[in-house]
């Protein structure tokens, strides 16, 4: 169960770590006219790998407490959430790719 429990940490820690900051950019400049092209690197930025580090610590402290209703507000929700949708979109745009046309 500890192998399960730091998979998913670091699972999440990862899909947060790379989806957060581009959404997060997209969302603050959505009503300006400026073109977002770059947000696409910021997956390759330092900040990524540092976001990754504290999140999967967090989580990892978090899978490891004794108590019950703490772990699951603390790390199950999250992890679950964080990883269905990282998994959803991954799965839309995996979608997306294979039915668009191609030529």
């Amino acid at each position: 169960m500890a192998y399960l429990r730091g998979l998913l940490s670091a699972v999440a820690a990862l899909l947060i770590a790379i989806l957060g900051p581009p959404i997060l950019l997209v969302l603050r400049n959505a009503n300006t006219s400026k073109a977002t092209g770059m947000v696409a690197f910021l997956v390759f930025s330092p900040l990524s790998g540092v976001l990754a580090i504290v999140f999967f610590a967090l989580f990892f402290a978090a899978s490891r407490l004794n108590s019950k209703s703490l772990r699951i507000l603390l790390f199950w929700t999250p992890v679950t959430f964080v990883s269905t949708l990282g998994f959803g979109f991954l799965a839309l745009f995996a979608y997306a790719w294979l039915h668009s046309p191609r030529g």
